[in-house]
């Protein structure tokens, strides 16, 4: 796949994003009670945005008492990381599938050739099949229910590099200058599969999906319904551009908000070994593979939950 990367505008003095001092944001937003944890382990890897879970096997038939930890630490830390977890495949769909139906990405058949269990993507890099998932994105927002989460699991792993990072859309928006939050709370967005999925695809694929999967619009700041935190909700890979403004307009705000989400203090970076695992919330943070260790090789499987349609926020 190829995209389409946004022209990077140059920080000046007069940028409304400029900032060369702190950028912090709260991590909780203010229905949240920043409580201990009590029945694993948590050693937060930034200040806002990804943690390490231990004392926990993901394969085992977890308590309903975990299982509630373990949705708490999603919601505050939007990506968890489990280490040394020598779990089937099996395992990794049935921890999946305990937190919602599993989602069969209609396209792989045509990105990854030979998959049959889809519920599973097997992602497997190398000399032969370079990586192309460069790019900061939430998955699927060209679906109108976008997924939930994803599970991530490393089965082989190149001797350096491949790292995946992750953004905090949440803190992204809650550091924004006040004016523009008022020009995008209430916009919404186009978002497509064409100029992404489509490009790797034979035009007989295309004319057959497209009447299944046509552009669909999404808010621009979605709302996260179980905590009331206000998230971006724009991405470089599938958003075309922001609806009732001008096309300057919408290239502009575009342009700035994803500069903003690639701000290092907003994201976490994880360096992969063999069974880790890492699990985030698909609706509150982006995500970017780096592919820094072709022709090495790197094997991947991803499991996706189903999520439901983006609500914006009340007029």
């Amino acid at each position: 796949m190829t995209y389409a990367l946004p022209t990077a505008a140059i920080t000046t003095p007069t940028d409304p994003l400029a900032c060369f001092g702190p950028i912090v944001a709260p991590r909780l937003s203010e229905s949240m009670e920043d409580r201990p944890y009590e029945l694993f382990s948590l050693e937060p890897a930034t200040p806002t945005i990804g943690a390490e879970i231990s004392g926990i096997r993901l394969g085992g038939n977890l308590s309903a008492e975990v299982k509630a930890e373990l949705r708490r630490a999603l919601l505050e830390w939007k990506v968890l990381f489990f280490r040394d977890q020598d779990i089937s495949r099996d395992e990794h769909r049935a921890f999946a599938q305990s937190w919602g139906p599993l989602e069969q990405h209609p396209f792989y058949k045509y990105t990854q050739p030979g998959q049959t269990d889809i519920d599973v993507a097997t992602l497997a890099k190398d000399a032969t099949s370079a990586a192309a998932e460069n790019i900061w994105h939430n998955d699927v927002t060209w679906h109108a229910t976008p997924s939930f989460a994803a599970v991530l699991r490393a089965v082989e792993v190149p001797p350096v590099g491949g790292d995946t990072l992750w953004a905090d859309t949440g803190a992204a928006y809650d550091l924004l200058p006040e004016d523009v939050k008022n020009r995008i709370d209430h916009l919404e967005a186009e978002h497509d599969w064409i100029v992404s999925f489509g490009s790797g695809m034979p035009q007989d694929a295309i004319d057959t999906l497209r009447p299944h999967f046509p552009p669909v619009t999404h808010p621009v700041v979605r709302v996260i319904p179980e905590t009331g935190r206000r998230v971006l909700f724009v991405n470089v890979a599938f958003t075309q551009r922001i609806l009732g403004v001008s096309e300057d307009e919408s290239n502009e705000l575009l342009r700035l908000l994803y500069r903003h989400v690639m701000r290092p203090e907003l994201q976490v970076r994880l360096r992969w070994k063999p069974n880790t695992i890492a699990f985030w919330d698909n609706r509150a943070c982006q995500h970017y593979a780096s592919s820094d260790y072709f022709p090495a090789r790197r094997v991947m499987e991803r499991i996706s939950i189903v999520g439901d349609a983006p609500q914006g926020i009340a007029r």
